[in-house]
């Protein structure tokens, strides 16, 4: 069979202006996101994508070209084996890779959790950490592109209770125990994190429960600021605005915030969207004034946990986004909404889909109905229907609907959201 050179590929690493060898370095770093080892593309093996010698990546490498690109390995060019090309999946439980991406989440760490039958306990190490690290990696680069799955809370919940069922079978030092506790406080606060971003609220109290006592265990502080900081998201989902704002400053008050400006920025920015849900509209502007500051101080190349990786200035002026909805200050909220979506990384699909919400949001404060409407409904339909974007596409709905009930605006906008319902 003659080969086809692979253009859909070469024009993505064209549009971003990325070398073959630059290429293999990222998907190496992205791959020892998710296993916790470097992976071995060369740049030898990126040619061969290109030139169609090798259609069809190995698994790792499918996996880290999704999370690189935010794209599908079907939609960068490549050809499943055996099979022609098929349509892209509609929703995370169609695709083959996001189940591949849970299997080996769960059957791999439960074949490296598992205690050997054996007289001695084994002793625990920094591999066993290790191993968990790169389970979690895998798991926010799942939350990055699919939102909160119940699937993605699921597997979270599992694998904590297998890091805590290692502790139990196992001997270790007093760090490894520590850093053991932190990775299973890890794994609960993902499982909160998707069941707040599903709006399953009533089981992400439970998953809070268990992260705030692991992470106190672990005396881990950036765990901590992570607990508390999605913390203050739930209480803000269930209508209690005055624990939101104590574990905003909760979070704000860990000692990471102090050793690293990132972290300080991202609890500033937090606590900046309390205030604007309070009516405080000097305390959001100063705090989200600070948060700036805070980030422009900050070291980008340093080394941070992996669900830290999201925090950039797209998603600072997504947080902004979110103050200036509150404060009904309509045009500064379209400017941060737009500038998000032009910095947003391609594979923060969830998020790019909230922020189209607020947009559209941003633009009916304004009664720019037509744009509103056609920016409500470039929301791709699968993440119209994830929680917290569904939620903000309802607030859109219950305006529109009182702001311009006839027009033929919301008509078409109740057509479209029946058609995806």
């Amino acid at each position: 069979m003659p080969r086809t050179r692979n253009e859909a590929l070469a024009a993505w690493m064209a549009e971003h202006k990325v070398t073959t060898n630059e290429l293999a370095e990222r998907l190496n770093s992205a791959i020892a996101d998710f296993t916790g080892s470097y992976g071995t593309c060369t740049e030898r093996g990126v040619f061969r994508w290109l030139s169609g010698e090798i259609a069809w990546p190995h698994a790792r490498q499918r996996v880290a070209l999704e999370r690189v690109t935010g794209h599908t390995p079907v939609q960068l060019g490549f050809q499943p084996r055996g099979r022609p090309t098929g349509p892209i999946p509609a929703s995370p439980e169609e695709d083959p890779l996001y189940r591949r991406a849970f299997l080996t989440a769960a059957t791999a760490a439960g074949a490296s959790l598992a205690a050997p039958n054996t007289a001695s306990p084994r002793r625990l190490g920094s591999a066993d950490v290790d191993r968990l690290n790169g389970k979690l990696a895998a798991l926010v680069a799942m939350d990055d592109r699919y939102g909160g799955t119940l699937d993605l809370e699921r597997h979270s919940a599992a694998l904590a209770r297998e890091t805590l069922s290692l502790q139990q079978s196992g001997t270790a030092s007093s760090r490894i125990r520590s850093e053991l506790y932190a990775v299973a406080a890890a794994f609960a606060t993902s499982a909160m994190w998707a069941a707040i971003d599903g709006r399953r609220l009533d089981v992400a109290q439970d998953h809070l429960n268990q992260a705030v006592t692991l992470s106190g265990l672990a005396g881990d502080s950036a765990v901590q600021f992570r607990v508390w900081g999605h913390a203050s998201a739930l209480y803000y989902q269930l209508g209690r605005h005055t624990d939101a704002m104590a574990a905003s400053e909760a979070s704000r008050a860990t000692a990471i915030t102090r050793r690293d400006p990132l972290f300080a920025s991202l609890a500033l920015a937090r606590l900046a969207v309390d205030h604007a849900d309070s009516g405080d509209a000097k305390a959001a502007l100063r705090t989200l004034d600070q948060a700036q500051e805070a980030f422009d101080r900050a070291d980008q190349s340093l080394r941070r946990p992996a669900w830290m990786r999201f925090f950039d200035q797209a998603e600072l002026d997504n947080l902004a986004t979110f103050a200036y909805l509150s404060l009904g200050q309509w045009v500064e909220a379209e400017h941060r909404a737009h500038r998000c979506l032009t910095g947003l990384r391609p594979d923060l699909e969830r998020n790019r889909a909230l922020t189209r919400a607020n947009l559209a949001l941003a633009q009916l404060g304004q009664g720019d109905i037509e744009p509103a409407v056609a920016t409500a409904q470039a929301v791709p339909a699968e993440m119209a229907r994830q929680g917290r974007v569904r939620k903000i596409l309802g607030d859109f709905t219950h305006r529109l609907n009182a702001m311009a009930p006839d027009t033929r605006e919301a008509h078409a906008w109740l057509d479209h959201r029946t058609a995806i319902a």
